[in-house]
């Protein structure tokens, strides 16, 4: 089973006809960001294509990632609009008139929260280790679970991404039997090449 796991962009303000609005891009593509740090971490950014209208089907936007907080809005009843384009995820929410969306817009207007997040998980992957630093790139999201407005992310010198020690670690895991794998690939071929020669 994959790990859910968050990222990090800025979130936007807009009134419209004294509508409550808030967007920002939720996922920016092609953009590398370091995870952790040089040396314990990698590289990582996500391709263009990476997010399929399934993977989309239905996501609430959150505070702080909370079940217990009541849902801002949701792609179902249309109030979370999630709009692929060159850039990236792009969201788009119409608050309902609530005093708990009243509170989360004017925290935004004020600047007090001006960072969205979103959990997902991974269905492909590819890793890079010819540079100094292991680069990850994801192909395909296998569910995005929500999107949410938050105060603080969990790594705050990477001001766009964040995630949890924990699903750091089954990263940094499955990197290293990535690695070995492609060590133990290119072994055996050496192993023939030179069986190929002595022959």
């Amino acid at each position: 089973m994959s790990k859910k796991e968050t990222r990090l962009s800025s979130v936007e303000l807009r009134e419209e006809d004294e509508k409550m609005i808030l967007e920002g891009y939720a996922i920016l593509y092609n953009e590398e960001t370091l995870i952790g740090t040089r040396e314990y971490g990698f590289i990582e950014s996500i391709d263009p294509n990476a997010l399929s209208e399934d993977a989309i089907r239905d996501v609430p936007m959150k505070y702080n990632h909370m079940d217990s907080f009541l849902i801002i809005a949701r792609t179902k009843n249309k109030s979370l609009e999630l709009i692929s384009d060159e850039k990236g995820l792009k969201v788009r929410a119409e608050l309902l008139d609530t005093q708990h969306n009243k509170d989360i817009y004017k925290m935004v207007r004020s600047g007090l929260l001006e960072k969205m997040s979103f959990a997902f998980t991974v269905k492909e992957q590819e890793w890079d280790h010819e540079g100094e630093v292991p680069k990850r790139r994801i192909t395909k999201i296998d569910r995005l679970y929500d999107v949410s407005i938050v105060d603080i992310p969990a790594y705050d010198n990477t001001s766009i991404y964040a995630r949890s020690l924990e699903s750091m670690d089954l990263e940094l895991k499955t990197m290293e039997l990535e690695k070995r794998k492609i060590d133990e690939a290119l072994i055996r071929k050496r192993i023939d090449l030179k069986i190929k020669i002595g022959e």
